[in-house]
């Protein structure tokens, strides 16, 4: 059987993409990659790619010479999480609290990481993981 590698994007559905770009360049530090008027694409750690879509916006198939893309949307408050470094764990929550973010849960797992659980703008919920929750992480 074909293997699969690892999750190259993860999509959010946001309402409003100037106030989603506010929190995830300035406050979590994003890099921006792609900015369209219905999508802008950041790089995660230069591993992978997280994708803001303008909610609504990518309801019909979007086509073009090169091919075709689906219709997708997504609505209510999904969840996503970041892999951190166990050192930065205390910075992270530091930046947060700084920049007005509320942290509405803490976790200490049985395998020894550690997580933060936080929310953006558009109330996902967004998770900072530390090493040695799952056997692969």
């Amino acid at each position: 059987m074909p293997r699969l590698n690892r999750i190259i994007e993860t999509a959010l559905y946001v309402d409003d993409l100037d106030r989603a770009q506010e929190f995830y360049e300035t406050k979590l530090g994003l890099k921006p990659m792609l900015k369209t008027r219905t999508l802008f694409a950041y790089d995660v750690g230069g591993t992978s790619v997280l994708l803001l879509f303008l909610r609504g916006q990518s309801l019909l198939t979007q086509s073009s010479a090169k091919g075709s893309i689906p219709p997708h949307d997504g609505s209510g408050p999904l969840h996503i999480c970041f892999a951190i470094d166990t050192s930065e764990l205390t910075a992270w929550e530091e930046r947060l609290q700084q920049h007005g973010i509320d942290i509405e849960g803490r976790m200490s797992w049985d395998r020894g990481g550690n997580s933060l659980y936080f929310r953006d703008p558009d109330g996902h919920l967004l998770e900072l993981m530390t090493p040695g929750i799952w056997p692969n992480y």
